[in-house]
């Protein structure tokens, strides 16, 4: 049963959503009708591929029709705060558009980037709150201020496909990056991770901590080089401070993934979100290298959406 896909926590077995990705990874059009007759939006507060992508293909599978909406470009700037009057730039109220979006679809998928100005705000997740609230049909979480569940789900996916070990070790090391990004893939894999029985480890440079609600019982280690040691598996990915809010403290160069720290680990495959930045999060000897697996992760987006959606489906007929 999956009302809404906004976490982790809407799923109720983690161990039979693996088992059919496995199965609609093997027969992607097993349930072409099951979206006959249904249709989806897909509103984009920000910029995607990958996710825009491979969550049309999945609803394809599905028979399930698809609309994307690139609201920052062809709607109404919307106001989101209660009891605001609205003189300012703000045209639409939430409670009217996902009241109406929700009156022509049947299930709503928002992606929104945090702002990385206000903590407080970002992780009240308004916009996707706001949506459950007022637009009354299932919600489809496309990365949120805090969270990337489809990526992290895909990840699980792809770990399992990899693993030579039943606990293989896993690491999620920071990376250096230009500019200031949120902590929302970072935040969501460890929250994945933790409902594993994986060997997790987090490794980062001072100042980079995360919210411990997320990293609660897994290790922090602040030398990358010993987080690597006999490492199966190995994700890069950059965020900003969360003390600091938004600011981006570090960009220790020495933080990027290389051949040479590779050797360090059980032969580990490589794997990130991607868009990756060559040579700054990761050199080109990795990514480029047999141990890189980040297009294989790539392509089981279709299959982790693809999965979700079908119990979405299923769960609201």
């Amino acid at each position: 049963m999956m009302k809404h896909f906004t976490s982790i926590h809407d799923v109720a077995d983690l161990a039979e959503l693996l088992r059919q990705a496995k199965l609609v990874k093997e027969k992607p059009f097993a349930r072409e009708q099951l979206g006959h007759h249904k249709s989806m939006c897909l509103l984009f507060f920000n910029a995607s591929l990958r996710t825009r992508l491979s969550t049309q293909k999945a609803a394809f599978h599905l028979g399930l029709h698809t609309v994307v909406f690139d609201i920052q470009q062809g709607g109404w700037n919307l106001e989101f705060e209660d009891g605001t009057v609205m003189r300012g730039d703000k045209a639409e109220h939430v409670k009217e558009a996902a009241a109406v979006i929700g009156q022509y679809f049947d299930i709503i998928g928002i992606r929104t980037f945090a702002g990385l100005k206000n903590k407080e705000e970002d992780y009240a997740e308004q916009v996707i709150g706001q949506f459950k609230r007022y637009a009354g049909k299932p919600i489809l979480n496309l990365e949120s201020s805090t969270r990337h569940p489809l990526q992290s789900f895909t990840d699980l996916i792809t770990i399992e496909e990899h693993k030579k070990t039943e606990k293989p070790k896993v690491v999620l090391t920071w990376a250096p990056h230009p500019r200031a990004l949120p902590q929302a893939v970072a935040n969501s894999f460890l929250e994945w991770m933790g409902a594993t029985a994986y060997e997790v480890v987090v490794t980062h440079p001072p100042g980079y901590e995360l919210d411990e609600a997320f990293t609660k019982g897994i290790p922090i280690v602040y030398d990358q080089q010993e987080a690597f040691e006999n490492a199966d598996f190995i994700y890069a990915k950059n965020w900003s401070s969360l003390k600091e809010y938004g600011k981006v403290v570090s960009e220790d160069q020495s933080w990027m993934v290389t051949a040479e720290k590779m050797k360090l680990t059980r032969q580990a495959k490589f794997m990130h979100c991607l868009p990756v930045r060559r040579n700054v999060i990761v050199e080109d000897a990795v990514l480029d290298s047999d141990q890189s697996i980040v297009i294989p992760q790539a392509a089981n987006r279709v299959v982790a959406a693809q999965t979700v959606l079908q119990e979405m489906l299923r769960t609201n007929p």
